[in-house]
């Protein structure tokens, strides 16, 4: 064995550090094992779990309270409406004070498209039956003119 070989010292000390570990388990006494298993430490270890995970809901709601009292301008900004043009792209119209903004929202971008005046909205149409509704129709009648016959 080389001495000045980097390698065979890495895999040399590896070893010992192997060594060593197993030889301090062995010496380990065995109430130290038991206890890490009895009823008592799975409790306490349950109770340390509870107090994490209340921590972190407490501190998720207090950060939920604060940012939405931080953002001052909320209430003056309003969607009014939106469709979407592609898979991951919309239009919206955004009511800020008496104007609308028609804004094209696509991942990583938001280009305003048309700035115009407050308006009314169109009423909007009459909406068409679901296709499980004209499916449910069409059996109906189906059923119908068969118990006619």
């Amino acid at each position: 064995m080389n001495p000045d070989n980097p390698c065979q010292r890495g895999s040399l000390a590896a070893a010992l550090l192997l060594i060593a570990a197993q030889a301090q388990a062995a010496e380990a006494p065995a109430s130290l094992t038991s206890s890490s298993l009895s009823l008592a430490g799975m409790l306490q270890m349950l109770f340390g779990l509870a107090v994490v995970l209340g921590l972190v809901l407490a501190m998720g709601w207090i950060m939920k309270r604060v940012s939405s009292h931080g953002l001052a301008g909320g209430a003056a900004l309003r969607v009014v409406a939106a469709a979407a043009v592609g898979q991951r792209e919309r239009v919206v119209v955004v009511e800020v004070g008496n104007t609308w903004l028609v804004v094209g929202v696509a991942p990583g971008s938001v280009n305003a498209l048309h700035s115009m005046a407050r308006g009314e909205l169109p009423p909007a149409p009459a909406a068409q039956p679901a296709a499980a509704t004209q499916l449910a129709d069409w059996l109906q009648r189906t059923l119908e003119r068969k118990n006619v016959r």
